[in-house]
């Protein structure tokens, strides 16, 4: 009994520094699918759909090639739409012809990249940066179960253990829209956030391997955790598309101003595309974060004896849903898109993010465990 007592004392051992070092395996594959993601978008070329092929785009193609475009043909749905650059935008800030009532997601553009407007920079770097992000998150997943095995328990019972989840999650969520949407040109800005996150939480918010605190030992840690990890990392692509639509939108502004515009900025993908790939992820992750705060309430009733108590935790998580839900609400009945509902999508984003980190270390409360 003693040496089965010992050998599965080393074989966790051995899992739990097998976890650790896929820790440093995985920084090191987001960090190198980074730099290609970023050299793509410096030097790749800019590409539209023609017939059945992929050409480059140049700044200074000709308007009769914008004006073949399916968005130049006429528009959709009433917004106003121009040539560009050689290529044609919407309006996202117009009203819809029907005075405010349109849903905001019928727009000229497909999120699965069929018009030349969805294209964005792209090269063989991109592909390999795909890959390698690929095995990132395989290197990922591997030191989540490795961990969760040594403990023998959910591996989310920590900052540390909740930034490695989220950011599994967080690029679980844009393979998905690089995969569906050819939504590629979001790798930079998703995998940014999160190699710095783990950057931080390997060299600051490292713990190691052991049991569980006595008040996350319940299986609504399985629920109500994992629901807020899977929607985080949802709203963190959602954030990445709202912040890149910001810059693109910025730079379809200057480029109508005649101006010239170059780098990365220069390569972004329309405006009206990134404005509905962040609009999907929301709608994926609202739910999610609904169902999360439920559970969590059910779960505080059961620990603490009553559904809500103003905690500081329960407080931003509330603030964070009001704020989603003014974003779906505003693009649903207003009409609101493009900068308008992307800046209340970046304001859920910076909520989401104090939540996650400013309220754990800048308030004590019963989710301070954390």
């Amino acid at each position: 009994m003693v040496y089965q007592l010992a050998a599965e004392t080393a074989a966790d051992q051995d899992l739990a520094s097998l976890s650790d070092h896929l820790i440093i395996a995985m920084i090191v594959a987001y960090a190198a699918a980074l730099f290609l993601f970023a050299l793509e978008a410096a030097y790749g070329r800019r590409t539209a759909l023609k017939g059945n092929r992929l050409v480059p785009v140049g700044a200074s193609a000709p308007a009769k090639d914008a004006a073949a475009s399916p968005a130049a043909a006429g528009g959709h749905g009433g917004e106003a739409s121009a040539a560009v650059g050689g290529y044609s935008t919407v309006d996202l800030d117009a009203e819809p012809a029907s005075g405010g009532g349109g849903n905001a997601d019928d727009l000229s553009v497909s999120v699965r990249g069929s018009e030349p407007q969805a294209s964005a920079s792209r090269s063989v770097l991109g592909a390999i940066a795909l890959a390698v992000a690929g095995v990132g998150f395989l290197l990922n997943l591997a030191q989540i179960i490795t961990r969760g095995l040594a403990a023998d328990r959910w591996p989310w019972g920590n900052m540390f253990e909740f930034v490695v989840a989220i950011s599994l999650c967080a690029v679980a969520a844009f393979l998905y829209a690089a995969l569906r949407y050819q939504a590629r040109y979001l790798g930079t800005f998703v995998l940014l956030p999160v190699v710095l996150l783990l950057g931080i939480a390997a060299r600051w918010l490292y713990t190691e391997t052991g049991p569980l605190v006595p008040a996350l030992h319940s299986y609504w840690i399985a629920i109500h955790v994992s629901a807020a990890i899977v929607a985080t990392g949802a709203f963190m692509v959602s954030g990445a598309a709202a912040i890149t639509y910001l810059l693109s939108h910025r730079t379809e502004a200057k480029r109508a101003m005649g101006e010239r515009v170059a780098g990365i900025a220069a390569k972004l993908p329309s405006p009206e595309l990134l404005d509905r790939v962040s609009h999907r992820f929301v709608v994926i992750a609202f739910p999610l974060w609904t169902f999360a705060i439920i559970a969590g309430a059910i779960w505080a009733d059961e620990a603490w004896g009553r559904f809500w108590g103003w905690d500081p935790k329960e407080v931003w998580s509330f603030i964070t849903w009001v704020i989603y839900a003014a974003y779906l609400h505003a693009r649903a009945t207003a009409g609101w898109k493009g900068t308008r509902s992307a800046w209340i999508g970046v304001l859920g984003f910076a909520a989401l993010m104090f939540n996650f980190f400013g309220v754990n270390y800048m308030f004590s409360g019963l989710h301070s465990y954390a």
